[in-house]
């Protein structure tokens, strides 16, 4: 036999890949049943009955977190809160029919515009205060002098009406980088007969994701594909005028994703 030889037909090395075989198999099995511990077990709805989908491996023995900044405790598994209504019906009978809204999915929550339950808390910085705030607030932050700044520029819906004025922009404390601009949307313009001081009266600020606008280089205004200027009004706001919570960030999200879909009736339609 030779070096490392256990038998003529087993040796050491044999035996280091089958124990990483082993160890592997034993790591794959454990993510898996650990990636279980949110979102688990799933539920399907049919006609009758309600069936709950665990799968193998089954689901994790419950462990408690301590969240921080005195955010108490979690533990998961653990049941899932309660969901939104939905305000959609199915197309048709059959288990996994595709949902038809029967209001605005964009507010809703249908489809692409769908959210998550998060909690209603900001996200929190190393330190314990809110990660994401206005410049206002945030004064070490400023725009780089040889980029455009968009405050006090109009924001154009994708069909190229007005939907409102960038009065600030908010930024992430932790990684500085721009996360929103907050706009200042005013109600459209009054129809006849309608009194034109309380018809442009401003609804509000909302909050617009980086990742839905363009800025342009060359005056500062910005233009938003994801919704038209109208529909600026039915963006979710904020309860606090300095932070936005999780569940917050989410609804928003959701709304301008929404609209690449629902924004448009042409939208709907197939593009051949």
């Amino acid at each position: 036999m030779t070096t490392g030889a256990i038998t003529e037909y087993i040796d050491v090395a044999q035996l280091v890949l089958y124990a990483f075989w082993i160890f592997f198999f034993g790591l794959v099995l454990y993510l898996h049943r650990e990636s279980k511990r949110e979102g688990y077990p799933l539920e399907t709805s049919g006609r009758q009955r309600r069936i709950r989908v665990e799968g193998f491996p089954g689901m994790p023995a419950p462990k408690t977190y301590i969240m921080p900044h005195g955010g108490g405790t979690r533990t998961v598994p653990r049941p899932e809160p309660e969901s939104y209504a939905l305000a959609a019906k199915p197309v048709a009978r059959h288990p996994g029919a595709p949902l038809h809204p029967t209001g605005n999915p964009m507010v809703d929550g249908v489809g692409p515009a769908a959210w998550a339950i998060r909690p209603d808390v900001p996200d929190l910085t190393h330190e314990g205060g809110p990660k994401i705030i206005p410049m206002r607030i945030a004064t070490d932050f400023s725009v780089e002098e040889r980029d455009p700044d968009p405050r006090g520029k109009p924001v154009f819906g994708t069909d190229g009406v007005v939907g409102g004025t960038v009065t600030d922009i908010w930024v992430d404390q932790s990684e500085p980088q721009i996360r929103y601009f907050e706009i200042e949307v005013a109600r459209p313009k009054a129809a006849e007969g309608e009194a034109s001081a309380e018809a442009t009266a401003p609804r509000g600020s909302v909050l617009l994701p980086i990742n839905f606008a363009r800025v342009s280089s060359k005056d500062g205004h910005i233009k938003v594909f994801s919704i038209t200027g109208a529909q600026f009004a039915d963006i979710p706001v904020t309860a606090s005028p300095d932070q936005v919570t999780l569940q917050e960030e989410d609804r928003i999200t959701a709304y301008y994703g929404g609209g690449h879909l629902y924004a448009t009736p042409a939208r709907l339609e197939p593009l051949i």
